[in-house]
């Protein structure tokens, strides 16, 4: 009866999400907010502590925030024992230094090893949020697993711990967990949605696995944690030919558009560089009414967001069939927007570009035969601190059908 009612709840919303796609081509107004779904804390396995993790995000020009801990929430009471490490003794002085001995609650034992007490989102928010400038939105790391094989999935404005629901397959986890989100959206009354992590984290999740998933919106097409096998390798595909073949799918089968995000995963912010998961990789932009979570989730289940490595976008509408992109340019960078959409033979396979333009301003419209289209802009300009050496900046927008 309970997962009756789980797949009940999801199939309402399924009807919901087939309401909103891609009206934002219709009305494509409001402004556009930078913010990452996924971030680590002291919480779970991240090195610093939330406070100095807000600072950062807020101080180098984001406008919303999740921290996305592994199967917790920041509530109650928690200690974390400061490792021995000089980055991280040093990090303890920087944070003691800078919010004082009246908000930093900490003890040392007979060994001289330091545990602090963590604060918790309720204690922390005020110290950052600012109507319409700065927004924290509480998130989960559904973290979960199948015969070893790592299974992640964020849920976004939580409101309720979720614990991992397991399964007897990869695909059934899958399915278990996102049910269990859109339960609790339905039951709560709370905008929350789900999103699938690095599916080639552990080499854990096929796109077989996902091919009949319900209610599967969203993905990580970018993730700069450096162990997620962003591109595959020579026998698993990469996530953008995982986009693909899944949008194929998913359309004739009557669902609605699959989504992709970029995200930092990090859990590093005490060094920097390639090989550590260091925040500032990867984001998204969604363009939305007002800074507010239900706000930015209307949009994104809407489609009007785009990710992003590093390149900014000016403009992106769907209007009459036709999908315009316009780059905010840098001066002495390049940029190459190429269209993308299914394999002529429209047989699943990896996706083929459509059209590609060298510039700033592209258009393209879809034809009769097009399933749906999507944008990629790269840009000559090397990300520095990247995914992996090499990396350019890069933005997709999402996919848009006729």
């Amino acid at each position: 009866m309970r997962k009756r009612k789980q797949l009940i709840g999801c199939f309402l919303i399924l009807c919901f999400y087939l309401s909103v796609t891609t009206t934002w081509a219709q009305n494509a107004k409001g402004k556009w907010y930078k913010g990452n779904t996924h971030s680590h804390s002291y919480w779970s396995d991240g090195d610093d502590f939330p406070e100095m993790i807000m600072d950062w995000y807020k101080s180098n020009g984001y406008d919303f925030i999740a921290l996305s801990d592994h199967n917790i929430l920041a509530q109650g009471e928690f200690w974390k024992q400061i490792p021995t490490h000089p980055f991280r003794q040093q990090r303890f002085r920087e944070y003691l230094t800078k919010y004082g001995e009246k908000w930093v609650t900490y003890k040392t034992d007979s060994a001289g090893k330091i545990s602090v007490k963590l604060k918790t989102l309720a204690e922390y928010r005020p110290l950052f949020e600012e109507k319409g400038k700065f927004l924290i939105i509480q998130a989960e790391e559904i973290t979960d697993g199948f015969q070893g094989k790592p299974i992640h999935m964020n849920a976004i404005n939580v409101k309720e711990l979720i614990k991992p629901q397991g399964g007897n397959s990869v695909a059934e986890v899958m399915q278990n967990n996102l049910n269990q989100v859109y339960e609790q959206r339905q039951r709560t009354g709370q905008p929350m949605f789900p999103h699938l992590n690095h599916p080639n984290f552990g080499w854990a999740i096929k796109v077989e696995d996902m091919l009949e998933l319900k209610g599967e919106r969203f993905f990580e097409v970018y993730n700069g944690h450096p162990h997620v096998h962003n591109y595959g390798d020579s026998v698993t595909i990469g996530m953008e030919e995982l986009w693909d073949r899944l949008l194929t799918h998913y359309l004739k089968q009557g669902k609605p558009l699959l989504y992709g995000l970029a995200t930092d995963d990090s859990h590093n912010y005490l060094e920097q560089k390639v090989g550590l998961s260091n925040p500032g990789r990867g984001w998204i932009m969604v363009r939305a009414k007002e800074l507010t979570p239900a706000a930015l989730i209307e949009a994104m289940e809407a489609g009007d967001f785009y990710a992003t490595t590093g390149v900014e976008l000016e403009e992106v509408t769907y209007k009459k069939g036709q999908l315009a992109v316009q780059v905010k340019p840098e001066s002495g960078i390049n940029y190459t927007i190429q269209f993308w959409g299914p394999n002529a033979s429209g047989n699943g396979q990896a996706g083929r570009v459509l059209k590609e333009v060298k510039g700033t301003k592209a258009t393209y419209k879809l034809q009769a035969k097009d399933l749906y289209v999507r944008a990629k802009v790269i840009s000559s300009k090397r990300q520095k601190n990247p995914f992996q050496e090499g990396d350019l900046e890069t933005a997709w927008t999402q996919p848009v059908t006729k």
